[in-house]
């Protein structure tokens, strides 16, 4: 006789999230929120802001499909972000998702050049 019944693994992580050290300061992970590989850097992404942002490219890998809007800092600083505060340095990017300013983040220069081009 058969006895088996079958059972699907659970997609939830049971966890509030968790806190990580990046960036010159504490981040924190919520639940929803998503977990990227952006070329070995690894960091979080605000659930809201992944689901906005960001859009399928292949089984499991996500590519940002929506522009940022950009300026050169003059000066040392760090940003609030939704998962903590990024620390920048002069010539650094403060790089927003949002056009008015909201939803910003920074990245150092080397790395905002080679992942980001002008649009016209």
């Amino acid at each position: 006789m058969n006895n088996r019944l079958k059972y699907l693994k659970r997609a939830d992580l049971d966890m509030d999230g968790f806190t990580y050290q990046k960036w010159g300061g504490m981040q924190r992970c919520k639940r929803g929120d998503w977990l990227v590989n952006n070329n070995g850097d690894v960091y979080t992404v605000d659930g809201d802001t992944f689901a906005r942002t960001y859009r399928a490219s292949g089984p499991g890998t996500y590519v940002k499909a929506t522009p940022v809007w950009a300026e050169v800092a003059k000066a040392a600083g760090a940003i609030r972000t939704k998962e903590g505060a990024t620390h920048y340095s002069p010539g650094d990017y403060l790089v927003y998702n949002q056009a008015d300013g909201g939803d910003g983040y920074a990245v150092e220069r080397d790395e905002f050049d080679r992942m980001y081009e002008l649009v016209d």
